[in-house]
């Protein structure tokens, strides 16, 4: 063999090599993170191993716990449900109808998602509780009482409004990508109009109605603020209220139970996004005629305008009246709101979504160029923290802290992790979706050059991914802006943010004192829905 034949095979053994090792060092470090991300789960485990089976047993069959349990049922049941009657006909409106204005109703009807569930509670209370501006405007026609707003009916419409975009927009991108050629098929057939929707476009986008659904579950499950304001008592709430009342024991059997019906609704989750083909993927694909209301189209503009009044106009009006009306609860009395608030919101943020997109890419990188189903196994199971709720992240995270990194409890550093532990699967996930549209030639090309795996991932694939990252690092920012239970339990003393002031502020009752970050919030958080709004216009074109 020649000489140089012996050193082409010398440098491709080498390669080789340092592909392997840097492969290795990839998959352990992707594992440390999987194990750093899921150590507060550990506390349940060590909480529940100290707890006597006989305790255990009495803590899960009391009846505060069956009433607690059937309440979280209940809820998440119905709104789940409520939301699928009112995202799905939106949906089909402004896809496939001849509705006026199609385009403005779809930024109202999508837009309640930016108000943080927690805002719309307090709104609502404000607007319609026993002494709401509903009970005044009342009150001189002799009405001196109107309907509780407060229970489930008030949990449920609350969290129903703010969470059916979930299922609009699923329902949405799977009609934009539907291949209307199947429907004229069937109309050719002598199908009705309603038979072909019920025979072929419903199956077709049955997979994003349910995806849809199954996050308004997982959201409605974790959702702390609502049933909070509304007084009922579900899971989230009662724990909040058990490390309040320092009964570990009751609270971790109640995390226990909340945590398995979280990653039983996030398995079914998984299983749908596995199993769906690509059922609402834009293909540019032509999609069926226009379905003409004519008489209908009266009642269908009522049925959006009554959407956006309720999920959208009222609680932003609420939050605008609070702001310019003097008088009891709304004067300058109270803790007034502080710039030094708003840095801490941003600061926290920022940190989160930075920490976020570096734990992410090495996770996201293997799984998106390995096809073995372990090396994608750290990124699944990063997505556990993110059916975590934050009621119960916070409560692993306070005596987790306590018992063996007493340093580090109410510190900033704690808070930020809790952060990254819920948020960082948003970063993994377009991270990810990046990565998986480079072509792997380029990597090759860049290795053929006598790059190393370092430097050909730094200057061939970080530029092509960088917008992923940004949108990653920008959905974590914009969901711990808003992050309410976790930032509760875990924040400095004296550390206030957005979110912990406006809840300070509604328990004490100064409702104008939380108009001002109220509406930062939802402003910021309508930059996301800025940002998902253009792409799918993009998507549509």
């Amino acid at each position: 063999m020649a000489t140089g034949d012996y050193d082409r095979v010398a440098e491709q053994t080498e390669g080789a090599t340092t592909e392997q090792t840097a492969s290795g060092l990839l998959s352990v470090v992707a594992v440390g993170i999987t194990f750093l991300v899921l150590s507060p789960l550990l506390w349940l485990f060590l909480r529940a191993v100290e707890i006597e089976p006989a305790r255990a047993v009495e803590l899960v069959t009391s009846s505060t716990t069956v009433t607690v349990t059937a309440n979280t049922v209940v809820l998440v049941a119905t709104v789940t449900a409520l939301s699928v009657v009112v995202g799905v006909p939106l949906a089909i409106l402004t896809v496939q109808t001849d509705l006026p204005f199609r385009r403005f109703w779809t930024v109202t009807s999508a837009l309640p998602l930016v108000v943080p569930s927690y805002i719309g509670a307090f709104a609502f209370v404000s607007a319609f509780g026993p002494r709401g501006h509903l009970a005044d405007l009342l009150a001189p026609l002799g009405i001196k009482q109107i309907p509780a707003m407060y229970g489930l009916p008030g949990a449920t419409l609350v969290l129903t409004l703010f969470t059916y975009p979930y299922v609009f927009l699923t329902t949405r991108a799977a009609l934009l990508s539907f291949d209307g050629t199947t429907v004229e098929a069937a109309r050719s057939l002598n199908q009705t109009r309603w038979q072909a929707f019920r025979r072929v476009t419903l199956p077709q986008i049955a997979p994003g109605i349910a995806a849809g659904a199954l996050l308004v579950a997982l959201y409605t499950l974790s959702d702390f603020g609502t049933p909070a304001i509304m007084q009922y008592d579900v899971f989230t709430r009662m724990i909040y209220n058990e490390f309040g009342a320092r009964r570990i024991d009751y609270a971790a059997v109640l995390s226990w139970l909340l945590l398995v019906m979280a990653v039983g609704i996030l398995a079914v989750e998984s299983r749908i996004e596995a199993g769906r083909d690509g059922a609402y993927i834009s293909r540019r694909s032509r999609r069926p005629g226009e379905i003409r209301l004519g008489r209908l189209k009266t009642p269908a503009l009522l049925f959006c305008a009554l959407v956006a009044t309720l999920g959208l106009a009222l609680p932003v009006g609420i939050l605008l009246h609070w702001l310019i009306r003097g008088g009891i609860g709304y004067s300058a009395t109270g803790q007034s709101f502080e710039l030094a608030f708003a840095w801490n919101s941003l600061s926290v943020a920022a940190g989160a979504a930075a920490v976020s997109v570096i734990v992410a890419l090495p996770l996201a990188y293997l799984a998106a160029r390995s096809d073995s189903r372990l090396s994608s196994l750290p990124d699944r199971l990063s997505y556990v923290g993110y059916a975590v709720p934050g009621v119960v992240l916070g409560l692993a995270l306070v005596y987790l802290s306590l018992r063996y990194l007493p340093f580090v409890y109410q510190s900033v550093l704690l808070l930020v992790f809790a952060y990254v532990v819920r948020f960082m699967p948003q970063a993994v996930g377009t991270t990810k979706s990046s990565l998986l549209q480079i072509d792997p030639g380029y990597i090759e090309a860049a290795r053929s050059l006598g790059y190393s795996p370092l430097a050909a991932f730094r200057k061939v694939v970080l530029p092509l991914v960088a917008p992923g990252i940004a949108a990653g690092a920008a959905l974590v920012f914009l969901t711990t802006m808003k992050e309410l239970p976790a930032t509760l339990m875990l924040r400095p003393p004296g550390f206030e943010t957005f979110v912990t002031y406006i809840w300070q502020v509604q328990d004490a009752g100064y409702y104008g004192r939380a108009a001002i970050p109220a509406l930062v919030l939802v402003v910021v958080s309508g930059l996301s829905m800025v940002v998902i709004l253009r792409r799918e216009r993009y998507n549509a074109g």
